[in-house]
């Protein structure tokens, strides 16, 4: 598993996330930047799917074995919250508010579980009520 390419590829979407988040409907450039963020989504998908999915098939087995696994670019935060780079000027990201996909778990029972896809490193967060707490799934 070529983990670069993945955070390469997380970090393509997120940029091309907040960039969308930066501009309003009616910007010209709006359809061309989300057909772009599709495409690049599509491709995640497609080349990290199966591993990503199995790595999911794990944290539901055992934090909420009654949910469906979606497509690894479901779990994708709508807003990310730059971070200042590291040594090797790498940006990682946090999230912030309700992002992810929802889950139902008994561990959890009437609390808001969500499960988000987060680059550099690549990794599944659980949230709760909002607050990220926990890696689930970390790639290094």
């Amino acid at each position: 598993m070529d983990f670069d390419k993945l955070d390469e590829d997380l970090t393509a979407i997120v940029e091309k996330r907040i960039s969308l988040s930066k501009i309003t409907y009616a910007d010209p450039k709006y359809d061309d930047i989300e057909e772009e963020l599709h495409d690049l989504e599509d491709d995640l998908n497609e080349e990290f799917g199966p591993f990503l999915e199995t790595q999911l098939e794990k944290i539901y087995d055992k934090l909420c074995p009654d949910n469906d696994v979606l497509l690894p670019s479901a779990y994708l935060a709508n807003k990310y919250t730059p971070m200042l780079p590291d040594a090797r000027g790498v940006v990682s990201y946090e999230v912030k508010g309700m992002e992810g996909v929802p889950v139902e778990s008994e561990q959890f029972d009437g609390q808001d579980v969500r499960i988000i896809l987060v680059p550099n490193p690549a990794r599944f967060v659980m949230q709760i009520n909002g607050v990220s707490l926990k890696d689930l799934w970390r790639s290094r």
